[in-house]
């Protein structure tokens, strides 16, 4: 058990080439996870076009795409080799595109909006500055 919960915490990790720590993937899972990724920049590409534009059932719609619905069906497999920090921004990404559908859907203000995003940018960025997917060998 002290294996298993070492491993989930820590992940299958190495060393970046870059000072990054590298999460070491599966080719498909390093795919995926990457696909999830495009998948919450273009979210937030909508998010943006909608409060530019007042519109709040665009932004309620971009962001419940990429809220926890999009992240429940993650095989646990690949979710044990994440670090857990990883992890925790991935989840918490996910939790903040719901909240943001939720304001928008509740009549938030476009400044509203725009700023609960770039909360959740900076969490993208955080993620991207600490760690880099690597394919397995």
């Amino acid at each position: 058990i002290s294996v298993f919960a070492w491993f989930f915490i820590r992940g299958n990790t190495t060393a970046g080439t870059d000072g990054r720590t590298a999460v070491v993937l599966q080719p498909g899972e390093r795919d995926l996870v990457l696909a999830e990724m495009r998948g919450l920049l273009v979210a937030t590409q909508g998010i943006l076009e909608g409060a530019n534009n007042g519109d709040m059932q665009h932004v309620s719609k971009a962001a419940t795409v990429a809220g926890m619905t999009g992240a429940a069906d993650v095989n646990p497999a690949l979710m044990a080799k994440l670090p857990i920090e990883f992890k925790q921004l991935g989840m918490s990404v996910h939790h903040d595109m719901d909240g943001i559908a939720k304001a928008a859907a509740e009549g938030a203000s476009s400044a509203e909006i725009l700023k609960m995003t770039s909360g959740t940018l900076m969490k993208c960025i955080a993620c991207h500055s600490a760690w880099q997917l690597k394919a397995a060998n």
